[in-house]
């Protein structure tokens, strides 16, 4: 749990009246100084001193005094993170060097990941449960760990999917709340539109997005879960790769995680409804907030001819400045309302009654029965046998005589006769290849001789 592995002192800083600073300090050395490698201690504290030099005394300390001196600023900073536990100081070949705790760097890659904000791709996430659960049913018996990060990767979207509704819901009632235009349009476009809309929600529904591979994903993911041969195979590569004790454990993991991904999918549609919804009721929110502003007067029109008309009677020429004259009308269409075109009614055809081609049903029954004289049936060919056999309990090959293709069409496949049909036929007959060859004029292949199992 988050609480019981790091230590208490570690959300000092983000509690304390300075964690507006202190949070932005974090997060600037995240991302600009303290990367994979430890930094040298005064490379640090330049950094520091650097970045609290934009800040205010009762931002940068709050509660605590704090000096004013650059230097000893800095160094206090500097030490506020060290004794909390952010930072850890070390000596490389007598250097001081500076890195951040294992344990709170986990913790800051949170609250960077929060700074950025919530949009992310759908098909991205789509594609990469789609690729760990194929990577994992291609080669079960060594990449067993694939479905395990498949069925990670769809919680993570499950639970993006569901905050994304609810932080939605939140602006939404925001924005109906705010009286001011302006600000209802900057919280749509700055809090709704970059913050909490999908990245790519308006390629979702198109031809070419990813998102059109969760079908897949829900297919392969069920027919896993049918597959005992397919469990089995995941579950020992579980073992052999020490995550698992026992076939049981790594067979009832397997089936929750490919239980998990299932529902994750099957059920995505109704958090993708909720998502809808919010966002059409703030397009329309939106939508009508713009009508009401491009709303033309009706009576500006008479104003202007008014004022020309006046302009025109009057014997003092107006002022005009110089750069009137220079004025041009906007590039583009002119923007004059239209009244809304009324659609036109769709024009209802019966569908005409056809009658039956009796061409087209004669060629059906000639497909139909060439159909039936080319495939071999396990009658057709126990029958052709047994009117060659007789009494007899033997049969070469070369004895056989063909007269028709009807007859060629079973000869070429006796050889295969204790095969085919799923070994139906083999329970009577058996087939043994002789040295010679058979050739009758309708086939030249090697040689062979049936023989009627005794008690058939």
């Amino acid at each position: 749990m988050l609480f019981a592995q790091l230590p208490d002192e570690l959300f000092k800083p983000l509690a304390a009246s300075s964690r507006g600073f202190n949070a932005a300090l974090l997060l600037h050395l995240h991302r600009r100084v303290l990367g994979a490698e430890p930094v040298r201690k005064a490379e640090l504290l330049a950094e520091i001193g650097d970045f609290a030099a934009g800040w205010s005394d009762p931002e940068v300390g709050g509660d605590e005094p704090i000096s004013a001196d650059p230097a000893e600023r800095r160094a206090a900073l500097y030490r506020r993170l060290l004794e909390t536990g952010w930072l850890i100081e070390r000596r490389e070949r007598y250097v001081p060097v500076v890195e951040f705790d294992p344990e709170a760097r986990l913790l800051l890659e949170e609250l960077s990941r929060l700074e950025r904000g919530e949009t992310r791709s759908y098909g991205g996430a789509v594609l990469e449960v789609l690729g760990g659960l194929e990577s994992a049913l291609s080669d079960p018996g060594s990449r067993s760990e694939a479905l395990s990060n498949a069925a990670r990767a769809a919680a993570a979207f499950l639970s993006h999917v569901r905050g994304l509704a609810a932080g939605m819901r939140k602006v939404e009632e925001r924005i109906l709340r705010e009286p001011d235009r302006a600000k209802t349009f900057r919280l749509f476009f700055e809090e709704f539109v970059e913050r909490h809309l999908i990245s790519d929600y308006r390629t979702l529904h198109t031809r070419f997005n990813p998102f059109r591979f969760r079908a897949s994903v829900v297919r392969e993911a069920g027919r896993a879960l049918r597959d005992a041969l397919t469990i089995r195979a995941l579950a020992e590569g579980l073992i052999r790769e020490g995550r698992s004790p026992d076939l049981d454990t790594a067979q009832r993991a397997i089936r929750s995680d490919l239980a998990q991904i299932l529902a994750v999918f099957e059920g995505l549609d109704n958090h993708l409804d909720a998502v809808d919804a919010v966002v059409a009721r703030l397009e329309r929110r939106i939508g009508a907030a713009l009508h009401v502003m491009d709303r033309p007067d009706p009576s500006g029109v008479e104003r202007a001819a008014a004022m020309l008309r006046a302009i025109g009677l009057s014997e003092i020429a107006p002022t005009v400045a110089p750069d009137v004259a220079l004025l041009r009308p906007p590039i583009g269409p002119a923007h004059l309302q239209a009244p809304r075109a009324r659609k036109s009614a769709i024009d209802v055809e019966p569908l005409p009654d056809l009658e039956d081609d009796p061409v087209v049903d004669a060629f059906a029954a000639a497909k139909a029965e060439f159909r039936r004289r080319t495939t071999v049936t396990p009658e057709s060919m126990t029958a052709f046998v047994e009117a060659r056999l007789g009494r007899a309990l033997t049969l070469r090959g070369s004895q056989i005589a063909i007269t028709d293709v009807d007859d060629f069409i079973v000869f070429q496949r006796l050889r295969e006769i204790d095969v085919l049909f799923d070994a139906r036929l083999g329970e009577r007959f058996t087939v043994a290849r002789l040295n010679g060859r058979v050739t009758n004029g309708w086939l030249d292949c090697p040689d062979f001789v049936l023989e009627r199992r005794r008690g058939a």
